[in-house]
């Protein structure tokens, strides 16, 4: 009962943080996810109808990608439905649920969503990684915002780097504020807060109930991380989740891998919740074991093969719960930090 809790509680923060991806992918994000969302669970007319079975596709690939980017060449995709008609789909649903502004009429919010979803031009690539351009403006992330790639750089540059130093960086937007380049930290009472107070509420309800003291005092570092949005927390975190190896659930929390960065210093917020499968474990640590033969057996040249292989260890696991970047498509491995 205990483990039960303990992954329930972890899967509610790991559904907590699901807003802040779609707000890190873009801007227009959570406004164009409430607005197709509104439509899918709302449209009152016909739903046999072969624009509407467009319109369910463009929605599909939306959630799978958390948002109008494709997952993986990051470019933008539209509608194969018509204008006109998404236009009429947003007038037959409940216009009342939609992410409207103050006093802007239902007319008004068409005119400024139809281009966000439609028009190619307005943020067409998600990450822009071309040679010889801005970097930064070119892409879609929501990471920057008013500064340029030459002013991000010369931002950071000003860090310490000499010794053990933390990803700078990896849990904050940075903003052009009153022509100050000001940081905006992904923590409580900072960006993402609303977020962010809810995810702590599940890992201390979490906390209480850990397999054991190690996986408890990785828990209370995250929490005091999230609170603090102090990056040498983090690091302690991740020290203190690398050395929790025997506890059975296990979690990633956090702004981890930094992929969606032209730039490879902002975290996108994943969460993976998992259990071990003991007996496929057994099997998989037999062949670990063996983990010296295959290197003595590999087509390698010999002065490339290790004489002592070490540090190898496998688990299998189940997952129980996915969020944000790990979301829907399971990522492969997860390094803490990923700054390296």
């Amino acid at each position: 009962l205990q483990q039960k809790k303990l992954a329930y509680f972890l899967y509610e923060a790991a559904l907590c943080g699901r807003d802040i991806i779609y707000d890190q992918k873009s801007k227009y994000g959570l406004t164009l996810r409430k607005t197709i969302e509104t439509i899918y669970g709302t449209y009152s007319g016909d739903k046999n109808a072969e624009d509407w079975k467009k319109f369910q596709v463009y929605c599909g690939r939306f959630w799978f990608s958390n948002g109008n980017h494709h997952h993986y060449a990051n470019d933008k995709f539209i509608p194969d439905c018509s204008e006109k008609y998404f236009a009429t789909l947003i007038n037959q649903s409940d216009t009342s649920l939609l992410p409207k502004e103050k006093n802007e009429t239902v007319a008004d919010f068409i005119s400024r969503i139809t281009p966000i979803v439609y028009d190619m031009k307005i943020e067409p690539k998600l990450v822009n990684l071309q040679p010889n351009i801005d970097n930064v403006q070119a892409s879609s992330v929501n990471f920057y915002e008013g500064v340029t790639q030459k002013e991000v750089d010369d931002f950071y540059a000003k860090f310490p780097k000499d010794g053990n130093q933390p990803s700078w960086g990896l849990n904050s937007k940075l903003a052009k504020d009153d022509d100050q380049i000001v940081e905006k930290v992904w923590k409580v009472g900072g960006m993402y807060s609303a977020a962010i107070e809810k995810i702590v509420y599940w890992l201390k309800k979490a906390a209480d109930v850990a397999e054991n003291q190690d996986q408890k005092k990785a828990l209370l570092l995250l929490i005091d991380y999230y609170k603090t949005g102090d990056l040498k927390k983090f690091d302690e975190y991740n020290i203190a989740w690398v050395n929790d190896v025997n506890s059975r659930i296990d979690v990633v929390n956090g702004f981890i891998e930094v992929y969606l960065d032209p730039l490879g210093i902002k975290g996108s917020f994943e969460s993976v919740v998992s259990m071990k499968d003991m007996e496929a474990t057994k099997r998989i640590r037999a062949i670990a074991d063996q983990a010296q033969w295959f290197e003595d057996h590999s087509p390698l040249l010999p002065e490339n093969k290790k004489k002592e292989v070490k540090g190898i260890t496998a688990k299998a696991i189940t997952v129980i719960a996915e969020s944000g970047d790990a979301a829907p498509a399971t990522p492969i491995g997860i390094n803490l930090p990923n700054s390296d």
